[in-house]
């Protein structure tokens, strides 16, 4: 029955009655509060607010569960001291009148300055009275003096054992007879978006510091400088000083190296933090200490992330992976016939969402082993089998092995407009061409529209990576219109 025809006038008289009751006797009592003596304050007190057993019973489960965690990973994260050790020339200066101003410049007295620094380490490793300690490279910089400091307080002089820039990994060792208990590496593959996430550093300095939140992302990209992990983003404070910590799941396992933070309000934290995942520093843990340094894996190609625009012309509409734009001559991926225009999904059965999930995955590949690819040409999957060779900063600066050598767009309705081209125009905009590449020996040049290859018409993007594939096996040229002029460039001997 619908409650709003039964009510009647005389309901709605009792109704008012009683709400001015109600605001009568509330200011009577807020009136009797006001006035209150502090023996009736005490007495109010008596009957506080009763909290039910169960929901107590949670709280306290979980806050034992905090403590557990903080306990067991405390004592393995350290604080890294550092001093870079700077020298610089003094030029004289006598009564504020600048020596090199009027006389030249002039030798004076070396000053040493001393640049101190703070981060955090995990203990990853022991060796009888050896630990070490995995950080970050932007902590321990190009640091003269490193000292590591415990939970305990107690601090060692600790030496550098390897760095690597690309990942922003460290490792740093020190010896002493004491006992320190490793941390537990877990699996970062397993995390998933709400884990808890806890960070276990020394933010601003403030030793063995533990803030808790949840894991916001996975899988996050464009770090700092280059780097090339993918990310776990949390909402966990972090701030300077954690660079190096621990972020732990809710059994203590590390699960990934608190590394920078996003911020706009001048490096405080503002819940976006960003950790490499542990399983990304494993296999370098051991080349550390085995080595000094890290070995990546190397497939010898460029990759792409393909727009909208790429993928229609692909063909590749609603596939995840990364498109090869060009190969290295010589290359693991040229000897395995992987070609300009292949789309790379799978490494080992893995699939690569991503370029910078590709280049991770085949960069922690060691060199000499195999890698199954799959790899989508011309609308149909294949597999491609690849052995791995070591990276070599020389051979991937040579880019006269860059094939073909230039980045090439399909013509949009959008490329059209701006070039002031007809609408029936067919071909490639050539967006950039790598300098001593191919592309570049022959001379094609940026802005070129290219119609042709080794005699072959192309009319999009898929043909032309069909007539790189099927026609300049041997040799290399073009045809592309050039402002008003259609013309023929160089041959290209392979």
């Amino acid at each position: 029955m619908d409650f709003s025809k039964r009510l009647t006038s005389k309901h709605f008289f009792v109704f008012n009655l009683v709400l001015l009751g109600v605001i009568f006797g509330f200011s009577l009592a807020f009136l009797s509060f006001s006035c209150s003596t502090p023996a009736k304050t005490a007495q109010a007190q008596e009957n506080p607010v009763v909290i039910p057993s169960d929901a107590l019973a949670v709280a306290e489960s979980l806050q034992t569960t905090f403590r557990a965690v903080t306990d067991k990973v405390l004592p393995s994260v350290v604080e890294l001291k550092t001093v870079s050790i700077r020298k610089q020339q003094q030029v004289p200066n006598f009564n504020g009148i600048p020596w090199e101003f009027f006389f030249g410049p002039r030798d004076g007295e070396e000053r040493e300055y001393r640049a101190q620094g703070l981060g955090s380490g995990i203990v990853v490793r022991q060796e009888r009275d050896i630990y070490y300690v995995l950080t970050n490279n932007h902590v321990v910089g190009d640091a003269n003096e490193i000292i590591i400091a415990t939970n305990e307080g107690k601090e060692y002089p600790a030496e550098l054992v390897g760095k690597d820039e690309r990942k922003d990994l460290a490792m740093v060792k020190f010896k002493t007879g004491d006992y320190l208990p490793l941390a537990v590496l877990g699996n970062s593959d397993d995390v998933k978006i709400g884990d808890w996430a806890i960070a276990v550093g020394n933010p601003l300095g403030f030793m063995s510091s533990v803030t808790m939140g949840i894991v916001s992302a996975v899988g996050r990209t464009g770090g700092p400088a280059n780097n090339i992990n993918d990310f776990i983003q949390t909402d966990t404070s972090i701030n300077q000083g954690n660079s190096g910590g621990a972020l732990v799941n809710i059994r203590g396992e590390v699960i990934g190296i608190n590394t920078w933070i996003a911020s706009s309000s001048g490096g405080g934290s503002v819940g976006l933090g960003f950790a490499i995942p542990i399983n990304n520093a494993k296999r370098s843990i051991d080349e550390f200490i085995s080595s000094g340094e890290i070995s990546y894996g190397w497939l010898g190609v460029s990759l792409l992330d393909p727009d909208r625009d790429i993928v229609q012309a692909m063909g590749i509409d609603g596939k995840r992976g990364a498109l090869v734009s060009q190969v290295f001559l010589g290359s693991p991926a040229d000897k395995a016939g992987i070609q300009p225009g292949d789309f790379i999904t799978h490494v080992n059965g893995r699939e690569m969402r991503t370029s910078n999930a590709l280049t991770l995955a085949v960069g922690d590949i060691k060199p000499g082993d195999r890698a199954a690819l799959t790899v989508i040409r011309e609308g149909s999957d294949r597999n491609v089998d690849v052995r791995i060779e070591v990276r070599n900063e020389e051979v991937t600066a040579d880019q006269r092995k860059l094939w073909p050598g230039l980045y090439a767009v399909p013509l949009t309705d959008a490329v059209r407009s701006s070039l002031k081209l007809d609408g029936n125009t067919q071909g490639l905009y050539v967006a950039q061409v790598v300098a001593k590449s191919p592309a570049s020996i022959v001379g094609l040049q940026r802005g070129d529209l290219i119609t042709g290859v080794n005699g072959e018409k192309v009319r999009d993007l898929a043909s032309f990576y069909r007539a790189l594939r099927e026609k300049a096996s041997s040799e290399l040229w073009f045809e592309v219109v050039r402002g008003e002029a259609s013309l023929e460039t160089m041959k290209y001997k392979r």
